[in-house]
């Protein structure tokens, strides 16, 4: 999974990540508090590249937390949205 691209970003952003193999792929968007904000991704993928567009635009400026899990593959970054 790479890092956000922009980052910060105002309103939207694109996460891009790599699957090796098919795979089930959940890539899910976290506040601080560690609530769960929406789940970008839930559903079984082909290998190859992807990206996600994540539109920011109805939710406050802060840090969030994106976290993917791809068979047993977990990983997690942070993005900043400003308005």
């Amino acid at each position: 999974m790479e890092q956000n691209h922009p980052n910060p970003f105002n309103p939207a952003t694109t996460i891009r990540y790599a699957l090796p193999e098919p795979v089930r792929v959940q890539l899910k968007l976290y506040n601080l508090l560690g609530q769960e904000i929406v789940t970008l991704v839930d559903e079984v993928q082909e290998a190859g590249y992807r990206s996600v567009r994540f539109d920011g635009s109805v939710y406050p400026s802060g840090i969030y937390i994106y976290r993917i899990s791809a068979g047993p593959f977990t990983e997690s970054r942070k993005m900043l949205l400003l308005k």
